[in-house]
């Protein structure tokens, strides 16, 4: 691998304490490579570099940076092949998922290119004074960024690309599993313009600690996390002690409808996107399937023959569909999730069992029967499983798919259009599908609600989450 040390003000340095850790290839088992697992003293330095770097950085015009990022979008296509095979390499999906996550990683380059030029602010009178309110928007200032395993490149680049808009210096805390893709972008900032310091990536195993430093750091002003509800929670108390602007996004528990007008091969194509892009390791997966009984089984053996059809193995191999999940641990949740709710009396249509080979796989698995009581109804399974549920009235259903404390994202499959927006309306999630199982777009304000998180990202909405707003009183 080409980098392997972490990356503070510009310069490939190794940990405080000179301790490393392993990177796992999740197909084959096997060490990946080595990489510096940062201290407190170097979350430091990170600080140190990121102070001073931001002044040189807000030197620029909008113009000038907007120049810089669209030039990171253009050296990142270039080099698609690279960064897609690194994804493989440390989270372990197919060659075709991971060239679509770089693909989708560099266009928030170029999307917030052109946003850097439009964060408007406001010029009127007050009134009643007659004072003149002026408006505007300036960057926080220090951005601390911890990143999943499951999008190595995107969930970085969709922090980075907004922070370096707005004016933020960066510190990024990739996961552990996968820090190598974050590693390598970093070459690619440098060749694109971005003064040292401006982005800074520190790797580690001892992430509570590290990160707790530098939210305590009154430097730092942006605390931006994608991630489980649980850790959420835990950065959101400590970020309160700084008072810091949070942008959190966190866990989900989509549901999936189909109603019984729905074009059945379009609601089939919609959910295998939605429940096996990026083999359903994504807060985005469709969780529960709500299918009406009437077209029950038709949906279920057109999706079960798509599920079945998908081939699994290293996702190096460019005729594999399926790579295996990223670690034993998510592998093992996935079958106790199966197993659970076959004990409580789904019926298993396809797969269901761990295969007796090296890498962790776990086969696409479509269940059906599965019962209001079983585990995987109500937490996220993060893997390619399936739990299919019927229903009969739209107002059940509804009420079934908002029960839950998750709001980030739900899909609709209906014909009926006045039907079909109505209900969209009446789900409480921050994002919804209709007609379609992909959502996420750079253009587009991404993000949930209850306990999915705050905030947005991409979008308008995206930069604003790195800026604070300031109203000047004037008269002249």
């Amino acid at each position: 691998m080409d980098h392997t040390n972490l990356y503070i003000n510009g310069e490939w340095v190794e940990g405080a304490a000179g301790e490393r850790f392993e990177v796992v290839n999740p197909a084959t088992e096997d060490a990946l490579a080595s990489v510096a697992s940062a201290e407190i003293a170097d979350a430091d330095a990170a600080l140190d570099a990121a102070a001073q770097a931001m002044p040189i950085w807000n030197k620029k015009t909008p113009r000038e940076r907007a120049e810089i990022l669209r030039k990171a979008w253009e050296l990142m296509n270039e080099r698609l092949d690279h960064f897609a095979r690194l994804i493989t390499l440390e989270n372990g999906k197919a060659g075709n998922d991971a060239t679509g996550e770089a693909s989708y990683a560099a266009e928030f380059f170029r999307w917030f290119s052109e946003e850097s030029v439009r964060t408007d602010g406001l010029i009127t009178h007050a009134p009643a004074s007659g004072a003149r309110i002026v408006v505007q928007h300036k960057p926080a200032g220090i951005a601390v960024l911890v990143t999943p395993w499951n999008y190595p490149a995107a969930m970085g680049t969709r922090k980075i690309a907004p922070a370096l808009a707005a004016g933020c210096p960066v510190i990024i805390k990739p996961a552990s599993e996968t820090p190598l893709t974050m590693l390598a972008l970093m070459p690619l900032l440098e060749e694109a313009g971005v003064p040292k310091g401006m982005v800074n990536v520190l790797p580690t195993k001892k992430t509570r600690e590290v990160v707790d430093h530098m939210l305590h750091d009154p430097r730092v002003r942006v605390i931006s996390f994608t991630g489980s509800t649980g850790v959420g929670r835990k950065l959101l108390k400590s970020a309160a002690d700084q008072i810091l602007k949070p942008a959190m996004e966190l866990g989900g528990n989509a549901p999936l409808i189909v109603f019984d007008d729905a074009d059945i091969d379009k609601a089939v194509e919609g959910a295998m996107l939605a429940k096996m892009r990026n083999l359903g390791e994504a807060c985005t997966a469709a969780n529960r399937i709500y299918v009406h009984e009437k077209v029950e089984r038709a949906f279920v053996e057109k999706f079960s023959a798509a599920m079945g059809a998908l081939k699994m193995g290293n996702g190096l191999d460019e005729s594999v569909d399926v790579g295996p999940l990223v670690n034993a641990d998510t592998r093992d949740k996935v079958a106790a999730f199966v197993e659970d709710a076959v004990a409580k009396g789904a019926k298993i249509e396809i797969g269901g069992h761990v295969p007796n080979e090296k890498g962790y796989f776990y086969p696409p698995t479509v269940m059906t029967n599965v019962p209001e009581t079983a585990e995987c109804v109500h937490d996220e399974i993060f893997g390619p499983v399936a739990a299919i549920q019927t229903f009969t009235d739209q107002d059940d259903v509804i009420r079934r798919a908002n029960d839950t404390e998750y709001g980030l994202v739900a899909y609709v499959f209906s014909e009926d259009m006045k039907r079909a927006m109505q209900v969209c309306e009446r789900l409480e999630y921050g994002m919804v599908g209709l007609n379609r199982g992909l959502v996420s777009d750079p253009a587009a304000p991404f993000g949930g609600v209850k306990q999915s998180g705050l905030g947005r990202e991409g979008g308008h909405e995206g930069i604003l989450e790195f800026m604070e707003t300031q109203y000047i009183s004037a008269e002249w």
